[in-house]
């Protein structure tokens, strides 16, 4: 069994991986928008480590759909 990435590769399929790219770079920094202000009311000592784990878990999640 054999991969075949010509459709991948296509001109067609790079631009659409370029669209997709971009809509998640938009959303992730809607993402990042969205934690800080849900962030901002927990307690200061709570807020850098709920930050942290709130954007990596959103990049990792991002990053899946993409793929």
């Amino acid at each position: 069994m054999s991969l075949d990435f010509s459709a991948i590769l296509s001109t067609e399929g790079l631009i659409a991986f370029l669209t997709l790219s971009l809509l998640e770079i938009v959303l992730g920094i809607d993402n990042i928008i969205f934690i800080s202000i849900l962030t901002n009311k927990l307690p200061k000592e709570n807020q850098a480590s709920a930050r942290i784990s709130g954007i990596s878990l959103a990049l990792v999640f991002r990053v899946a759909m993409l793929f």
